[in-house]
Order: C-alpha cells, then structure tokens, then sequence
C-alpha cells in the first residue's frame, strides 16, 4: 500500500497550491518591480475600489516604493510574514481593490 500513502502525501502537498489559485479563478498579472526600496502605505487608500488590474498595479507599486506586489483574492490563502519591501492587495469578487499594505 505505499502507492496509496504516496498518493495522499503528494495530493497534501498539492492542497496549498491550488488555494493559491483563488476562489474565483486567476486574480491580475503582476507587474515588474518598479521601486527597490521599503514600502510606504501614504497614500495607498485612494486606490481602494478601482479595479485590480496589472496597470493598476504598477501604479500602487510606483506610489508605495516597494519592490514586489502581492495580489489576494477572496478566499485566498496567504503567508502572514513581513516583507517591508512588499505591498499586499486585496481585491473582491468584482475585482474591485478592498485595501493596499505593506508587508
């Protein structure tokens, strides 16, 4: 029965990636980094309600000066560790943006 056990180990494995997906299906591209530096949240709430897209994203990246963005859907997991060069979005259903932070 080791092919049973290995299936079920390797089907755990797979869980957290497909949470990673999303509920709603794939959330907006990524942009490049466009900043190398700490994140700032000054200013950050005026992009609350428009909708998430990449072009988006290059703006909140460019008005925060992080270097990395990370997007999160409803019903997405995420780790809780702090990047001070990381700005998290989060977005609804509707794609519409709920908040923008560092870390």
């Amino acid at each position: 029965m080791r092919t049973g056990a290995f299936g079920m180990m390797a089907a755990a494995l797979a869980l957290p990636l497909a949470a990673c997906a999303g509920a709603n299906g794939q959330g907006p591209d990524t942009p490049p980094p466009a900043a190398e530096g700490p994140c700032r949240n000054d200013g950050l709430d005026r992009f609350t309600g428009q909708k998430a897209t990449a072009e988006i994203g290059a703006e909140l990246l460019k008005a925060s000066g992080a270097k990395t963005l990370r997007w999160g859907g409803p019903g997405m997991a995420m780790t809780m560790d702090f990047r001070p060069d990381r700005l998290t979005v989060s977005y609804d259903a509707q794609m519409a943006i709920t908040s923008a932070r560092c870390g």
